[in-house]
């Protein structure tokens, strides 16, 4: 069976670099055209609409922060005068501040709360109005931080906890009007957000070690996952959360 998103439109928060690029060429690939929206990086959000319309699909890159929820309003009508329509939606974009517990300022917790849990719920509100009757794939990126204890990872693992937690909610108002909602929680990446961890090398050899599969998940396992659950084929999956990281998780 093939994979085919020929005539369909997809948005993905946080699409210019890592989990976010990956996912956007893989959707390329499988037919639909894709908007991608960037915060900071405009030459890395340049390339991927570069490696998008490659594939022969088109590609919208928006700078907005979506943290701030008018800017979600901004990113929507920009979608709705350029596609008309959303049939997937991919909330990737994430930060974060990493500290120990006791260090966090109440702007770091609220910060990272609003952008890697917050912002879903308005997302979801503005391009439901844009998706089809027939219904539409909505796929959120949490981490293993979300029930594992990391060192410096509070503020990131409780936003990513609530995320979850959000999504499961949802599933259960959204799939009576045929819309997909689940979460892709993908292992140790070695991506530019992991540069920001003090202690990157031994984090990336310690999970190589103890990884079942011998290697590190990548951005396209990843995209490999949300290929299959924006598909018909994951029709009856409904607000779970979807573990991509080589068994890591699963060794004592």
């Amino acid at each position: 069976m093939q994979i085919d998103f020929t005539g369909k439109t997809a948005l993905i928060t946080g699409g210019s670099r890592g989990i976010g690029r990956a996912i956007a060429i893989r959707l390329a690939q499988a037919g639909a055209d894709v908007a991608i929206n960037y915060f900071r990086k405009r030459n890395a959000a340049e390339e991927t609409v570069a490696q998008i319309e490659a594939t022969g699909r088109r590609a919208l890159a928006i700078k907005a922060n979506v943290a701030v929820h008018e800017q979600v309003h901004h990113i929507i009508d920009e979608i709705a005068n350029t596609f008309g329509k959303i049939d997937i939606l991919i909330s990737n974009a994430a930060s974060g501040v990493l500290k120990p517990a006791m260090e966090l300022t109440e702007h770091h917790w609220h910060w990272t709360l609003d952008i890697n849990a917050g912002t879903l719920l308005p997302l979801i509100q503005h391009s439901k109005p844009l998706m089809p009757k027939t219904g539409g794939k909505v796929v959120a990126v949490s981490s293993l931080g979300s029930i594992r204890a990391i060192p410096n990872y509070t503020a990131v693992g409780a936003s990513k906890a609530a995320l979850e937690s959000l999504v499961r909610h949802l599933a259960v108002e959204l799939a009576p009007e045929n819309i997909n909602i689940n979460v892709v929680s993908p292992g140790v990446i070695d991506t530019d957000a992991l540069k920001h961890f003090p202690n990157r090398e031994v984090l990336l050899e310690g999970s190589r070690k103890r990884t079942p599969a011998g290697r590190l998940t990548t951005p396209e396992d990843v995209a490999d996952v949300v290929l299959f659950l924006c598909s018909d084929l994951a029709r009856m999956i409904h607000g779970q959360t979807i573990i991509v990281d080589g068994g890591y998780s699963i060794v004592a």
